[in-house]
């Protein structure tokens, strides 16, 4: 008899694969929602460049285009190959998180972080796809330090990898232990 593979155990039991995605799945939707409302918000309610102080010398909220990626970084790159590199780009990192999620054990804070990771991903995506640019508006800033501007988008995909940082220190351990002799 050979061994029960586990593509031939999600056949026989299709819930599984409903519970591995659900959590992925509603984190991704959630923050790629809330991604899209806030940066609408933004759009209709603040001209380009406008600022507004929330914390004063802390926290502003202004409305900017990154063309680039994270943090500005790449902005300087032609729109002509930049923007269709980028979106390309995006497509495998999606890939890459959709292939992870499949074969990596649903436990831990792993799934929730794979989802915040796509739905930042999808939300920046659609923003570079349809605009050709990217909405940030978040604008922190401590004397004279100041972090560039980012979104909602940004922050899930942070705190997605803070959790799969963190499933991979002490869950993956577990694992290991697990498998060891008895």
């Amino acid at each position: 008899m050979r061994p029960l593979r586990r593509r031939d155990a999600l056949l026989k039991d299709p819930l599984s694969v409903l519970r591995k995605f659900a959590l992925p799945a509603l984190a991704a939707a959630g923050l790629m929602i809330a991604d899209q409302c806030s940066k609408a918000w933004i759009v209709t309610r603040f001209d380009l460049h406008d600022a507004r102080a929330v914390f004063v010398n802390f926290f502003h909220i202004v409305h900017v285009r990154n063309t680039g990626v994270a943090f500005g970084f790449l902005s300087n790159l032609d729109p002509m190959w930049g923007n269709p590199l980028l979106i390309v780009a995006t497509l495998f990192a999606i890939g890459g998180v959709l292939a992870y999620l499949h074969f990596h054990p649903h436990r831990g804070p792993a799934p929730c972080g794979l989802g915040l990771i796509l739905g930042g991903a999808l939300g920046n995506l659609i923003d570079r796809a349809r605009l050709g640019y990217v909405v940030d508006f978040l604008d922190v800033h401590w004397h004279r330090y100041h972090w560039p501007a980012f979104n909602v988008a940004d922050i899930g995909i942070t705190v997605g990898v803070l959790l799969l940082v963190l499933d991979m220190l002490f869950w993956s351990k577990e694992e290991e232990g697990e498998s060891g002799p008895a």
